[in-house]
């Protein structure tokens, strides 16, 4: 297992424009949030990192009227320690892979632009993985697993089961002309298991130390199994 027991990483986009478009994005707070808490309430230590490090833009749709506001969400942006882990994000380039036993990769659109390409978040995830972490994902932050390797230098996904935001809920959105690519178009290119439940549905698929989510219902659900799987290992 990975240096410390019971630290985990949260990383999130650096990006907030949506292609051409002229439209803001960002990560998807209810990703970020609800992960956050489960780990925090399960006795992790949390950090926030970004792609380039400091101010970290949120998806403005992920902010919502108080009414429909997760609680996960409102919990976050009520607590101002936590929301100054977002506006101090570290930056991948200087996280020690050695130092996390998890590895979480929270969504929002922002991060099919700066996760997969990343070399530094590719190192990361590949170094943490051979250093026995728990690398996970929910909707599109499964990106950042797209250049990862094992040790002998392949996909760290091929073979394996996985799950992310879907090709049917990428068009359901009505961006999947709009994004550079699709998650589970790269996902079965790479050799993946490929597993997938109707769109918008809550999903977790867990293959060893891989445990993915697909999309922002399936939030808690990654988290609740990335701290099962821990206490196997």
């Amino acid at each position: 297992m990975a240096a410390d027991k019971k630290k985990a990483l949260l990383v999130i986009t650096s990006h907030s424009e949506l292609g051409n478009t002229g439209r803001k994005t960002g990560f998807y707070y209810e990703e970020l949030a609800t992960p956050y808490w489960k780990f925090i309430d399960a006795g992790y230590d949390v950090d926030i990192a970004s792609i380039k490090g400091g101010k970290a833009p949120a998806d403005p749709g992920s902010i919502k009227s108080t009414e429909e506001q997760p609680e996960s969400v409102k919990r976050f942006l009520g607590d101002i320690m936590s929301v100054n882990k977002v506006n101090t994000s570290l930056s991948i380039s200087f996280i020690d892979p050695a130092a996390y036993s998890v590895i979480f990769l929270s969504g929002g659109h922002g991060t099919m632009w700066d996760f997969a390409q990343s070399k530094a978040l590719a190192h990361l995830i590949s170094r943490s993985y051979e250093y026995g972490a728990i690398i996970s994902s929910v909707c599109h932050g499964a990106a950042g697993l797209l250049n990862a390797k094992t040790a002998d230098g392949h996909p760290l996904v091929e073979h394996k089961r996985i799950n992310s935001f879907t090709a049917s809920e990428e068009i359901a959105v009505g961006l999947d002309q709009i994004v550079p690519f699709i998650l589970e178009t790269e996902f079965k290119r790479l050799g993946a298991k490929y597993e997938c439940t109707e769109n918008f549905k809550p999903f977790v698929v867990t293959d060893g130390r891989l445990v993915t989510g697909q999309n922002p219902a399936s939030s808690a659900l990654v988290a609740d199994a990335v701290i099962q799987v821990a206490k196997a290992f």
